[in-house]
């Protein structure tokens, strides 16, 4: 398909012409295409798609998000480096990611990264806190005392390839690259590895347009599932630059051999098995450029072998004209979402919720929502919890932590990974911030 279609210019005229500071948060209830059966409007075919970004704006002096009545945030540790991903360790050790875009590798392809365009997107994600250089590292947290605040911090494991997602089976963490899943050998209590990593398979880098891979190991540990982003927006390289991507893996532990799991995911991020029917479940961030309510990111089961839309349609058989050739077969095929969050809120964190939570947040999701960006009014910039009964969403979603913009629609921080940690409490990787924040029931 062609690579410089109009709508893939769009976005320069759209950056050049219409950045600006936003003026709000859209309420969670009021967004459009929430929920399992969502009202989609027809799509916007302006050639200047809003571009609105929260300029990163950090926390000020005693500031921090707001939990509900009952909850109590703290900060577990303060003056990270971009912080991405947590990932909690049996004897209750936090790992933090602290990661960003690595550079593309030579020679490969990205429309998005030329010329002009280039350096206006470039400005717009500096501008919105993402311009930092990558630490390439995992660092280690240990609040042995249980006050909501880290004593121990440690870098774990440094000269990585933006990591992002972590999985322990054993004594191997296993640790998901831009371009790679590797391991590395671990015993409790460890506060640091100086062994270097081994690969244990590799995963579609090259332009890295979405570069976040995230891991989640199966229960009998014998296999990892890896989610890897799309390389564009609608395939704007060219579908030969997608290959492998907008997808799930399934990687054999043992010998790294892998299989496509699930495909069309034009970016899957959180992964998480649901506890009631051991299903797997992913947060999705779709494609842009179709007006501020169009497409709803969203959170789905997936299927071994399902196809979900990607590029040609969405929720389910909504066919995208701008993408070409079309491709009718394959669009017959594509499974609607289980649920839908909003549009452009950029959910990234997944995290089932268990029994040490309060009843009514003790069954469910909590999902990371990084934010809009191209919306008119700003929408994610929190956590929300979805209520889950039956192995299914069932009720709309409750902001659970807010806060992270200010009242001049600045960004304070910006929430990605969620996890519980060993006590049940919820941990919350904020990448504006600097800070991995941690929200426990008030005693």
């Amino acid at each position: 398909m062609s690579s410089q279609s109009p709508s893939s210019l769009a976005p320069l005229l759209a950056t050049v012409a219409l950045v600006a500071c936003a003026t709000g948060v859209t309420a969670q209830s009021a967004l459009p295409g929430v929920g399992p059966q969502p009202q989609l409007p027809a799509p916007d075919k302006s050639l200047l798609p809003t571009v609105n970004i929260a300029p990163a704006e950090g926390w000020a002096e005693g500031a921090m998000p707001r939990a509900p009545q009952g909850f109590r945030v703290t900060a577990l540790a303060r003056g990270l480096d971009h912080p991405r991903w947590v990932y909690t360790l049996p004897n209750g050790d936090v790992l933090v990611a602290e990661s960003n875009k690595p550079p593309p590798q030579e020679g490969a392809k990205n429309v998005h990264a030329e010329g002009i365009r280039g350096k206006v997107m470039g400005w717009v994600m500096k501008r919105a806190g993402a311009g930092v250089p990558s630490a390439n590292r995992i660092t280690l947290l240990r609040d042995a005392d249980g006050d909501g605040v880290a004593e121990t911090r440690t870098v774990f494991l440094s000269n990585l390839f933006s990591p992002f997602g972590m999985a322990l089976v054993g004594n191997e963490l296993f640790i998901a690259n831009a371009d790679a899943i590797v391991k590395v050998p671990y015993q409790p209590g460890q506060t640091t590895i100086t062994a270097k990593p081994v690969k244990v398979t590799d995963l579609p880098a090259g332009a890295n347009h979405h570069w976040t891979k995230n891991i989640i190991a199966s229960k009998d540990g014998s296999k990892l599932y890896a989610t890897v982003g799309s390389n564009s927006n609608i395939g704007d390289n060219g579908m030969a630059s997608e290959e492998g991507r907008a997808a799930v893996w399934e990687v054999d532990r043992a010998t790294g051999v892998k299989r496509l799991f699930a495909t069309g995911l034009r970016n899957p991020n959180g992964l998480g098995w649901e506890p009631q029917s051991g299903a797997l479940w992913t947060v999705v961030n779709e494609r842009d450029e179709l007006g501020n309510d169009l497409v709803p990111d969203y959170l789905t089961s997936v299927k071994d072998g399902g196809f979900y839309g990607w590029p040609w349609s969405y929720w389910g058989a909504n066919v995208d004209a701008r993408v070409q050739p079309p491709n009718p077969q394959m669009v017959a095929k594509a499974i609607v979402p289980d649920y839908g969050l909003g549009s452009h809120v950029a959910p990234l964190g997944l995290a089932f919720s268990d029994a040490r939570m309060p009843p009514n947040y003790a069954s469910g999701a909590f999902v990371g929502q990084h934010g809009s960006w191209n919306r008119k009014s700003l929408a994610g910039y929190n956590v929300v919890f979805i209520p889950f009964a039956n192995g299914r969403p069932a009720g709309a979603p409750v902001e659970f932590l807010s806060g992270f913009l200010d009242d001049k629609g600045r960004a304070r921080g910006r929430p990605v990974g969620v996890a519980l940690d060993g006590r049940g409490a919820l941990l919350v990787a904020d990448d504006v911030g600097n800070v991995v924040w941690r929200v426990a029931v008030a005693r």
